[in-house]
Order: C-alpha cells, then structure tokens, then sequence
C-alpha cells in the first residue's frame, strides 16, 4: 500500500473517530476539503449538517462506543467496517465510504447501516 493511500486510511479511521466521539468540528477541521459532499439521506451536504448530526448524537447518546473492524483501500477510496454499540444493547455494523481528494482531504461519503439482530439464520457473524 502507497504511503498516501496508508495516511488516507489513517485519516479517515481518526476523522469517523473523532466526530463520533463527539468532535465533529474538529474532525472537519482537520480532515475535509473544501467540498463534502454526503449520501445519508439524514444528513445534508457540506461541513455544517455534518458537524450539527453529530454532536445532536453525542449530545443524544453520549454512551455510544465504536469498534473499527477492517478498513480497505484503493485509489482515492477507504472503507471502514464498524460495529457500533448503542444504548439499550443496540449493535449496529456499517459501512462508510470516504474519497479523498489529491490534498488527502474527504470530499465525499457514502455509508450502510444494519441493525445486528439477535438471531441469525447462520452461525457466521457480521463481520
């Protein structure tokens, strides 16, 4: 793996969290460009939605913890697979997309969110 692509993996695993742990300004501070564009349809384009979804979480779950699971890498894409741990014993898996541009900044995100559910049909897990 390319140094560049490595601190982009770097970069989006410390800006996811940072947010989620409660300092969304600070991770766009660090870690956007100067576009970002977003594909949840909960949160709205640009910086500031962005910064205002997440601390309305944190400030609504202050209890919520994340685990990265795996994280891949190509071109000017990373993924992050995660397992969120909510209140109430609420376990989520995601899937984030972040694109970089050519400064090592986040432009872009796309993400999938799965509630864990307590049985399965297989004994395989979700990660």
């Amino acid at each position: 793996m390319s140094e560049k692509l490595n601190q982009n993996r770097k970069n989006a695993i410390a800006f996811y969290e940072m947010a989620y742990n409660g300092n969304p300004k600070k991770a766009v501070e660090l870690y956007v460009g100067a576009e970002y564009i977003q594909h949840n349809p909960l949160v709205g384009d640009g910086p500031q939605p962005f910064i205002e979804y997440f601390n309305r979480m944190a400030g609504e779950y202050p209890d919520k913890s994340i685990e990265f699971v795996r994280s891949v890498a190509e071109g000017d894409l990373i993924a992050l697979h995660t397992h969120q741990m909510w209140p109430d014993e609420e376990e989520y898996v995601t899937m984030d997309f972040f694109r970089f541009d050519a400064n090592g900044k986040i432009v872009e995100h796309w993400d999938s969110m799965q509630q864990i559910p307590k049985t399965s049909a297989n004994n395989n897990t979700m990660y």
